[in-house]
């Protein structure tokens, strides 16, 4: 059996695709009523640290006080698999606060409740083995693989270079254009269309993922102090010979 620890977007869709396969046993904080599909259940926390996969699916801004609660209640050789969208912090995170005697797996699935609604057939996933033995580690790439993800394993460090640009910047750029008001217009270009699209990648994740994402991420600044100083330096040039009242 699989224990995941929240409830949000997130959770809810690993629980989904997830208790198709094992049972599944999620604690969620609060008594608000939700669906539980076939193949869920609720349990306390002590009951799903129980289990032989324990996935911590909360934001990465509380990662710390949630591995710590799990930390006494997990059992000998339990798999702990973190799935942030940034890896060095939680990774650091999982290998000091947890016992030694429990494996750690640091995941980032590329998709997302929207992007995978329907299917994960050709959607990525990055692995970052911190405490795991060779076979445990090819079972579960052999399990996501024969789901249709693309496996990708690598270090927390690389992982957190690559999405600064790959995920941060995007996200930094549709937000943007958001605080721009962007929106679809009759007269536009395909261009256009695309930027719009990063726009509705962004609009239906949360605040918080946004802000973590940046916050926990130690090469995020560099990137974004990259493109806005690349962004200003063209805006300068455009200054220099724009707007001197040239006649068109």
């Amino acid at each position: 059996m699989i224990g995941i620890i929240g409830y949000g977007r997130f959770g809810r869709l690993m629980a989904r695709y997830l208790s198709g396969e094992v049972r599944v046993e999620v604690y969620r904080r609060g008594h608000k009523a939700l669906e539980q599909p076939h193949g869920v259940v609720f349990r306390s926390l002590e009951e799903v640290c129980r289990q032989r996969i324990v996935i911590p699916a909360v934001p990465i801004s509380q990662m710390e006080g949630v591995l710590s609660e799990m930390a006494p209640h997990l059992s000998r050789n339990t798999l702990v698999i973190d799935v942030c969208s940034v890896k060095v912090y939680p990774c650091r995170l999982m290998m000091k606060l947890l016992p030694e005697n429990v494996s750690i797996l640091g995941t980032h699935p590329m998709f997302g409740p929207d992007s995978a609604a329907e299917s994960l057939s050709g959607k990525k996933i990055v692995l970052c083995p911190r405490r795991i033995g060779l076979r445990p580690l090819h079972r579960i790439r052999a399990f996501l693989e024969t789901r249709g993800l693309a496996v990708i394993e690598t270090t927390p460090e690389e992982h957190d270079r690559k999405i600064a640009v790959s995920l941060g910047l995007t996200h930094f750029i549709g937000r943007s254009l958001s605080r721009i008001d962007a929106r679809p217009m009759d007269i536009d270009t395909e261009g256009y269309q695309r930027l719009l699209r990063t726009l509705e990648t962004v609009e239906n994740d949360t605040w918080q993922l946004f802000e973590d994402m940046h916050r926990y991420n130690p090469y995020a600044r560099e990137v974004r102090e990259a493109f806005l100083t690349a962004a200003a330096a063209i805006h300068g040039n455009l200054d220099g010979y724009v707007g001197g009242g040239d006649d068109a």
